[in-house]
């Protein structure tokens, strides 16, 4: 496609100044304009000056260049992603852009991001959206700073018994002699002003980082400690595998018991990396543990560690994806996002704990950045290493097994014990409340998890059985009273026996919106509203009334902690108390390394199991094995108590033998067996629009408009409705997956477009959790 023409204003230049476009020998760059709509596809040819010799300082196009060009009557920016010596249209029909913007895509991006369009059927300009350096479209520049610094003649004076200066003179030259180069405002502009006209100080205006807060959670060390005999095993595949002794680069998954020293593989093979001069990715799964990894990378490695998540200002994200691409940074540490890091020859990607389904991306593309890291590495020549205490079934198929079956202080796995919670109405069992009671009185630790946040699962009348649900979802409104019952670290008031008169909210944890807690009932007029279930925001209350006090402080960690700051706070609190538990969802049992934790508990552990999906019992198996993997760490083993529903279940069952082997042989069995994953591929296609009738229709259309493939479609089928709105869905199940998402691609570009004009919307799942 060519876009019209129109006149071409000149460009901005990154420092502000008016500048000519100018390519380097190409007069027309194909460029994909940012847009969401899936009507839009296919490149736009726009005429580009061609290079003149006064044009050195010029901003230079090549494909990853961001251009601010005119598109259907409007501004819209756009990425160049190939150069060309002609278009279908002749020159003087072709725009020329409006602006080049000073950032660019690397071009390693840029085809990643085509990758990534067709591997999860979305567009391109979805995809680079993805990728583009943060804060670029907002117009977030380089902070700068006038800087002064010690001249020669500056430390001489110093010295010097004849030098005329004042006792505050003296004060700044021997402050910038000890510190190095500082900010002029910090030391007194006028000041520093006066000293440069002497020559004592050199004045200049430099850029300035925005450097991430340091939000560390306990102590580390930069001493690289002795690997025990497994993990000196484990490493040295990785180790030849660096050097280029594999080609293609081998994919690893290094399978490792809780507390093995799967981390201190990582920073050996890191090491090796950055002495072969090449760089790294480090993916953790949540951005809670982000500041714990960070910190123990930053001790070892120092400033050539950069840190990319959502958590950080937009001038933070820009500032660092920039240290990265100019090779200031040559090590990324962060969550998903960060395997789209801008690191200067790629030579290594580290995906931690990679059973995490958080490494699922939500929005369009739904992309999965344990399967973009592998596709990365690929590309790079890189070295690929997954570490798991749990691995997926697929990655046991899919890498090179490495092993380390103990712990690095030789101590036991935990003992694990299964809590029949059958005929139970309390949420804590009573063997639950004794080992509290007596770790309280030992001045241990405790990590206690229910997977659910809140107060309770839902409320109800108890005259006429109304539940009170979303209006804008078909779910159930879950009971909250931490936002206004009390502060964060305030006491928790008293619970009464029903929900009527609790202060606090009931929330939809889909969609957002929140209500009143009733105080009777809107169809039947009762006050007998009564709630169900418990969350950790109960869970706290009740280990708060039981036991908590200055000698037993107790701590949640959720997602209705607000913000990273206040999340790695609170792990720090946690490990500098001398005893006391911690209670949270799922994100307690991730990663975190606190050697004095003697107790862990799980509440509703078969929760997961009543889902309906294959993946129930993996992340049933996953879930447990985590958190038990947290106690026991300071040697002396530790104690371990499930409660559930279902003491008989097959993954509780192997969970309490800490047989992760065991599980995910009879797992891959039972997978076989059934068609899925890793020995099929699925597609999730969901329609949605405002009535339903319409979502159906949406969803029939694309699975008449598949094309022959070796595969199955099921549905269309409804599901629940989501934020005001009506889904269908269709599953397509495949074992040839390059075929599968072919079809469902050309199928979804047909139907897509006229669905959107008549309200109706598609999104594709490819590999969906």
């Amino acid at each position: 496609m060519s876009a019209q023409s129109r006149s071409a204003p000149a460009a901005r230049a990154d420092d502000g100044s008016r500048a000519p476009l100018r390519a380097a020998g190409a007069p027309v760059a194909k460029v994909i304009p940012l847009t969401r709509t899936r009507a839009v596809r296919g490149t736009f040819d726009y005429r580009l000056p061609r290079s003149g010799a006064e044009s050195d300082d010029d901003p230079r196009i090549g494909i990853g260049s961001i251009l601010r060009v005119p598109f259907g009557g409007r501004s819209a920016f756009g990425v160049v992603i190939d150069l060309a010596g002609h278009s279908e249209l002749p020159p003087d029909r072709l725009a020329e852009p409006d602006a080049v913007l000073g950032s660019s895509i690397p071009a390693e991006l840029v085809s990643l991001a085509a990758w990534m369009a067709t591997e999860y059927c979305s567009t391109p300009a979805r995809a680079l959206g993805l990728v583009l350096p943060p804060g670029t479209l907002e117009g977030v520049r380089a902070r700068r700073a006038l800087v002064a610094e010690l001249t020669e003649p500056g430390a001489g004076a110093l010295t010097d018994a004849a030098a005329r200066l004042t006792d505050g003179q003296r004060g700044l030259l021997e402050r910038l002699q000890a510190s190095g180069p500082r900010v002029a405002a910090e030391l007194g502009t006028a000041a520093l002003r006066r000293l440069e006209s002497r020559g004592l100080v050199r004045l200049s205006h430099r850029e300035r980082p925005r450097r991430p807060q340091d939000h560390a959670v306990g102590s580390v060390s930069a001493v690289s400690p002795a690997l025990t005999g497994d993990q000196h095993a484990a490493l040295q595949p990785i180790l030849r595998a660096l050097e280029g002794a594999e080609r293609p680069p081998e994919t690893f998954l290094l399978q490792g018991v809780t507390g093995s020293g799967k981390t201190e593989v990582y920073l050996q093979a890191v090491a090796a990396t950055l002495a072969a001069g090449r760089s790294a990715i480090v993916l953790v799964p949540e951005i809670a543990l982000t500041p714990q990894v960070l910190g123990r990378f930053q001790a070892r490695f120092g400033d050539v560690v950069a840190v990319l998540h959502s958590a950080l200002s937009v001038g933070e994200r820009h500032d660092e994806w920039q240290r990265l691409r100019r090779g200031q940074a040559r090590v990324c540490v962060g969550p998903r996002s960060a395997v789209f890091a801008p690191v200067v020859d790629l030579g290594l990607v580290i995906v931690d704990e990679e059973h995490e389904s958080s490494y699922k991306h939500e929005g369009d593309p739904r992309y999965d950045a344990r399967h973009v890291a592998r596709e990365r590495a690929r590309a790079a020549g890189a070295v690929l290493v997954a570490g798991s205490a749990t691995p997926r079934p697929e990655s046991v198929v899919t890498g090179r097994r490495l092993r380390l079956p103990e712990r690095i202080d030789g101590g036991a796995m935990p003992a694990v014990e299964v809590l029949d919670m059958r005929g139970r109405h309390h949420p804590l069992h009573p063997e639950t409340r004794l080992a509290l009671a007596d770790l309280r009185r030992a001045g241990g630790k405790a990590i206690v998890m229910l997977n659910r946040r809140g107060w309770s699962n839902f409320l109800c009348c108890r005259s006429c059985g109304r539940v009170w649900v979303c209006p804008n979802c078909e779910v159930a409104l879950v009971l909250h009273r931490g936002r206004t019952a009390r502060s964060a670290s305030g006491p928790a008031r008293a619970d009464p026996e029903g929900a009527a008169g609790l202060s606090g909210l009931i929330a939809c944890h889909h969609c957002g919106h929140r209500e009143p807690v009733p105080s009777r009932c809107g169809s039947c007029g009762s006050v007998s509203v009564a709630r169900h279930g418990a969350g950790t925001e109960r869970i706290e209350h009740e280990l708060r009334d039981a036991l908590g006090g200055d000698d037993f402080p107790i701590f949640r960690l959720d997602a209705d902690s607000s913000g990273l700051e206040q999340r790695a706070a609170t792990l720090q609190r946690f490990e500098q108390a001398r005893s006391g538990a911690l209670v949270g969802t799922q994100m307690v049992a991730k990663g975190h390394d606190f050697p004095d934790v003697a107790l862990g508990v799980v509440l509703d552990a078969d929760q997961t199991l009543r889902f309906p999906d294959f993946r129930a019992e993996e992340r049933t198996f996953a879930l447990v094995t985590q958190l038990a993997g947290r106690a026991g760490r300071g040697g002396d083993g530790g104690r371990v108590l499930v409660q559930t529903l279902a003491p008989d279940a097959r993954p509780l069952e192997f969970a309490r033998h800490h047989d992760s082997d065991g599980f995910l042989a009879d797992e891959l069995r039972r997978r076989r067996a059934l068609g899925y994953p890793p020995f099929a591929s699925l597609i999730r296609v969901v329609c949605s629009a405002e009535e339903e009738p319409l979502a159906r229709r949406t969803a029939q259309a694309i699975a008449d408009g598949l094309e022959a493939f070796d595969g199955a479609v099921l549905g269309p089928a409804p599901l629940f409705r989501l934020r005001g709105r009506a889904r269908s869905q269709l599953v397509i199940k495949a074992a040839d997956r390059a075929g599968a998402i072919a079809a469902v691609g050309r199928a979804v570009d047909r139907v897509g477009p006229g669905a959107a004009r008549v309200g109706a919307s598609v999104s594709v799942d490819v590999d969906p959790q």
